[in-house]
């Protein structure tokens, strides 16, 4: 096993999960499963006192030292990680901001990314893995056998008739909490994002812009959406798993009838939309971190509605991650690249460079008319 004190992206990392197809891709870009654990007899992270942190880092990092393929996975200390290396595990939704406050906080990730989770945050442990698509299933089933590994040598918290027990009451039971990264345009271009979002919370789920609040409007830059589960004390793991996919497949059939029934009512409307984003794409010298999540979110929006060819929803997906600011960031730190003499600051040569890698992958687009 790998002790890292810093983060050195892709070259650590393997071949990244996101580089992959995944199932219903055209509306789920990705897949994530959480399971929260408890060590026996240790108070929650909130509640510790004395050595407790040191001593559940010691034992949860030392039991990584004997699971199957241990060698796959890398683990570090958070206060020991350096800025750069932060904002790329931002970047990949591996760890939030306010792990930054946590001194005795720990990360371990497998070497595609697949697999991650942090030590003594919210929770004793918490396991985290990634899939491309829609895909529930291999998602729980990656987390349950690492889950299962290390319960050959920790003692989680668990009770016969309540389940896990975990800091958030509403998180015990199974300790699993779902989610999945959705891109809707056409429920917004369609004015409908008020309506599901109400009915999504009337179902006892959370939703989120992935990217915030981009547009003037409020909803999220790129139309990119988070659906969470909110609640894992009622039901298995399957029939929460099962629940959850009913509603993310209404929510798949809804964005595929608005995208069909926009192109036959608005397809001037449409074309002018992708048409610009293409052009962009293709001439821009300078494209900045919103600008780009933008025009992905066009150019794959042309894709799935028939308009454009000659790129899929995995390289989409590939260059949402690959064309954000740390990751560039790190191109810059380690590489020889040679740009234009009148192209000098770092924020002039990131910019360039993320004109370059989207012109790179749209190389091949071609209009379907």
């Amino acid at each position: 096993m790998t002790k890292l004190s810093s983060f050195d992206s892709d070259k650590n990392m393997g071949e990244a999960w996101y580089a992959y197809a995944g199932p219903e891709n055209d509306v789920v870009l990705s897949t994530r499963i959480s399971l929260r654990r408890n060590l026996e007899n240790y108070a929650f992270p909130n509640a510790f006192k004395f050595d407790d942190a040191e001593r559940i880092q010691a034992l949860v990092l030392d039991s990584f030292s004997k699971i199957p393929q241990a060698e796959q996975y890398s683990t570090m200390a958070v206060k020991n990680l350096e800025g750069l290396g932060q904002r790329i595990l931002m970047e990949r939704g591996i760890i939030h901001g306010s792990i930054m406050s946590e001194p005795m906080a720990s990360l371990f990730i497998r070497s595609d990314g697949k697999l991650s989770g942090t030590v003594n945050v919210g929770d004793h442990v918490r396991l985290v893995s990634f899939v491309s698509g829609f895909n529930l299933q291999e998602s729980f089933s990656l987390a349950k056998d690492l889950d299962d590994a290390l319960q050959e040598h920790l003692q989680f918290s668990c009770d016969l008739d309540f389940g896990y027990l975990t800091a958030n009451i509403f998180e015990s039971g199974s300790g699993m909490k779902m989610s999945v990264l959705l891109h809707l345009p056409s429920v917004y271009a369609a004015g409908l994002l008020d309506k599901v979002f109400k009915e999504i919370l009337a179902n006892n789920l959370a939703i989120s812009g992935f990217y915030g609040g981009g547009r003037e409007d409020g909803s999220s830059l790129g139309s990119y959406y988070v659906l969470s589960s909110n609640n894992s004390l009622q039901g298995s793991e399957q029939t929460q798993i099962e629940e959850f996919s009913l509603y993310v497949n209404q929510l798949i059939d809804l964005e595929r009838k608005l995208r069909k029934k926009l192109t036959e009512n608005e397809p001037t409307r449409l074309r002018d939309s992708i048409y610009r984003a293409l052009a962009t794409v293709k001439f821009a010298r300078y494209i900045s971190a919103n600008e780009a999540i933008d025009l992905i979110s066009r150019i794959k929006w042309g894709a799935n509605l028939g308009i454009l060819s000659g790129i899929n929803d995995a390289d989409l997906l590939a260059l949402l991650f690959r064309t954000q600011t740390a990751h560039l960031q790190y191109i810059l730190q380690t590489s020889s690249i040679k740009y234009e003499k009148d192209v000098r600051t770092d924020e002039q040569k990131i910019e360039r460079l993320r004109s370059l890698l989207i012109q790179e992958a749209a190389s091949k687009i071609q209009l379907i008319t």
